[in-house]
């Protein structure tokens, strides 16, 4: 899975934001992330498997594996519901 084209993530006062570059892809605005999300998205942003974004967020934070299983299956979710995934 990666990413759909069309978006950037930046950091703005602090937060991580991304935002859509394309006119054809809307966000309403922007989508703030929080550090988990931020981890996940770069992994995104090359084609991976479930099992990349789990050990992406095992190699970032101190969590077991079924939290970082759980936090990464939540966030695709997500991505899926808002049509953001390739």
């Amino acid at each position: 899975m990666k990413l759909k084209e069309g978006f950037i993530l930046r950091e703005v006062a602090g937060e991580h934001v991304v935002l859509s570059i394309s006119a054809e892809m809307d966000l309403n605005g922007m989508l703030t992330l929080n550090s988990t999300g931020r981890t996940l998205w770069c992994a995104l942003e090359q084609e991976v498997q479930m099992s990349d974004l789990i050990q992406a967020l095992l190699n970032e934070y101190e969590v077991d594996e079924q939290t970082a299983s759980a936090a990464a299956a939540d966030f695709v979710e997500k991505l899926k519901e808002l049509d953001l995934l390739a």
